[in-house]
């Protein structure tokens, strides 16, 4: 969702679909700098949305666990990487699989 203010303001993004990610809560918001006004987060009106949407395709890809919304995820994401993947298999199976 794009607020008023776009781009002086960072859209508001979420996932719809349970994601078993560390940087993903239960509602779907995403711990992500460039989707925060500074000085908590880095948004600057020169990004544009396909910019944004590899941002967030890149911490799909590589999560970061110093920086978690689901620290129980971020622990078993350092911890133990083979459960993690395991699990988020199982949840892409089970909310993204039909």
């Amino acid at each position: 969702l794009c607020p008023l203010r776009y781009p002086f303001e960072p859209p508001r993004i979420r996932f719809l679909t349970p994601i078993y990610h560390p940087n993903i809560d239960s509602a779907g918001r995403i711990c992500l700098d460039v989707l925060k006004l500074p000085p908590q987060g880095a948004w600057r009106p020169s990004l544009n949305i396909p910019t944004l949407l590899s941002s967030i395709q890149l911490l799909m890809a590589e999560p970061n666990p110093d920086d978690p919304l689901m620290a129980d995820i971020s622990s078993e994401y350092k911890y133990n990487r083979q459960l993690f993947l395991l699990r988020a298999r199982e949840w892409t199976q089970k909310h993204a699989g039909q």
